[in-house]
């Protein structure tokens, strides 16, 4: 009963301060303090100085403020233009043609930005004109691009494996390497959707665009090959064992600035803007991790965590049932927070079940960020519906419906992620056996 009251406790002030619109990480501080001055006899300044220093110096979290500034140099430059050019060629001839242009372009930026608000903001100004033009859709336009773009948070880079990797003490670069295969798999769903859709609907999908010749097609295609680079080189170094993913997110900041500067489109304003919104975004996830950190340490010695283990371990529940139980819990508690305070909030209780059911880390990693992800399209605090409302205008509830598909489709990505756990091992395992990996 102790360990319920403690909780409890723990959920008044985290709901209190929350509801009265204290930054996350603020409120985080607030409930350990709480929890060290009513339920310890620990000096909790001391406690909270100790663990602020500690996360905010670790080395692997300087990965994280790269990736941002990679992610907002690229958001800046002609690459969603280009990208456009790419890709439409190869794309006309599937079923639902240029509808795949979200797909495989979420799919490519996701791979250099880590960000979901990242891909959907650059790709949607690239897509949503073009397709509407053409006269797809708004519902498919819509509904792809919110489903699509989440894979921000699964493909390397990916901030949330980053957070996650931090909190749990793991490997980034594994998890990096874990996310490939899952991110490709649901991607591969996302445009199974739409073929289904253009082959039910053919009324609906618009006509070709005029033929285009191989060759023409092939000089098209190099506008492809600046983006394509810098993804192999960010990362084929860390597959490789060449660099780690700090090492890997600066290699991609030069390559950003390269790119940048090659498509004329790099100047000191730009410089300094993405500059600034890497530091804000930055920022906000470090204070975000530093009461995280401060929380979990303020669990630790109440013993709630061990509790809450000893507890569900007790209930004797499977592994499945408890992965189960899980997607429901998170998928509740993303409906009010973004992912990466979902995962940082949580990780304290949930570690230790997780370990205790046999649950490999890593694979756990790739399936948080899964359910995390249909947490950006539900309402009410889905983040990615209130960008897609920015740009597009429409209702908050019209967008989530278009996103209902992808959601459902999600869902299904956890199922596939339970019956072949191999889909998320099988790289990491792979790249222990590389040398350097």
């Amino acid at each position: 009963m102790e360990s319920f009251a403690l909780t409890a406790v723990f959920l008044f002030v985290l709901f209190l301060l929350l509801g009265s619109g204290v930054w996350v990480g603020l409120a985080l501080l607030g409930v350990a303090w709480v929890g060290l001055v009513l339920f310890t006899t620990r000096p909790a300044g001391d406690a909270m100085i100790t663990t602020i220093w500690t996360t905010s110096s670790s080395w692997t979290l300087t990965a994280l403020p790269l990736f941002i500034w990679m992610g907002e140099i690229l958001y800046r430059t002609r690459l969603s233009e280009d990208m456009f050019r790419g890709l439409a060629p190869w794309l006309a001839a599937m079923p639902g043609r240029l509808l795949h242009t979200n797909i495989v372009g979420c799919t490519i930026f996701a791979a250099v930005s880590g960000s979901s608000a990242a891909t959907l903001t650059t790709v949607g100004k690239m897509s949503i004109p073009e397709l509407r033009k053409r006269g797809y859709p708004e519902h498919m336009i819509i509904g792809t691009l919110a489903g699509a773009a989440t894979l921000g948070l699964m493909i390397p880079p990916s901030l949330t494996l980053i957070v996650y990797g931090v909190t749990i003490n793991e490997s980034i670069s594994k998890l990096f390497i874990a996310g490939i295969l899952p991110g490709l798999v649901l991607a591969s769903l996302f445009a199974g959707y739409i073929v289904l859709w253009a082959l039910v609907k053919r009324e609906q999908v618009p006509p070709r665009d005029p033929p285009m010749s191989f060759s023409k097609k092939l000089r098209e295609s190099r506008f492809l090959i600046p983006v394509i680079v810098l993804i192999g080189f960010v990362i084929g170094s860390m597959y490789l064992g060449l660099a780690t993913a700090t090492e890997a997110a600066s290699i991609g900041v030069i390559g950003a600035l390269a790119l940048a500067a090659l498509q004329r489109s790099l100047n000191w304003r730009t410089f300094i803007e993405s500059l600034l919104g890497a530091t804000r975004t930055s920022a906000m996830i470090a204070l975000i991790l530093m009461g995280a950190s401060f929380l979990s340490l303020a669990m630790g010695f109440t013993g709630l965590p061990r509790a809450l283990a000893e507890w569900i371990a007790s209930l004797e529940l499977t592994p499945i049932v408890l992965i189960a139980a899980l997607t429901i819990f998170y998928i509740i508690i993303g409906m009010f927070l973004d992912g990466i305070s979902s995962v940082v909030l949580t990780m304290a209780v949930v570690e230790p079940m997780i370990r205790q059911a046999g649950i490999d880390i890593i694979w756990f990693g790739i399936f948080i960020v899964v359910v995390v992800e249909m947490a950006q399209i539900t309402p009410p605090i889905g983040f990615n519906l209130f960008v897609l409302q920015g740009m597009t205008k429409h209702e908050i509830g019209y967008i989530a419906k278009t996103a209902l598909p992808m959601f459902a489709l999600m869902m299904v990505m956890v199922a596939i992620l339970v019956a072949v756990p191999e889909i998320a091992t099988f790289l990491p395992e792979t790249m222990r056996q590389v040398p350097g990996g």
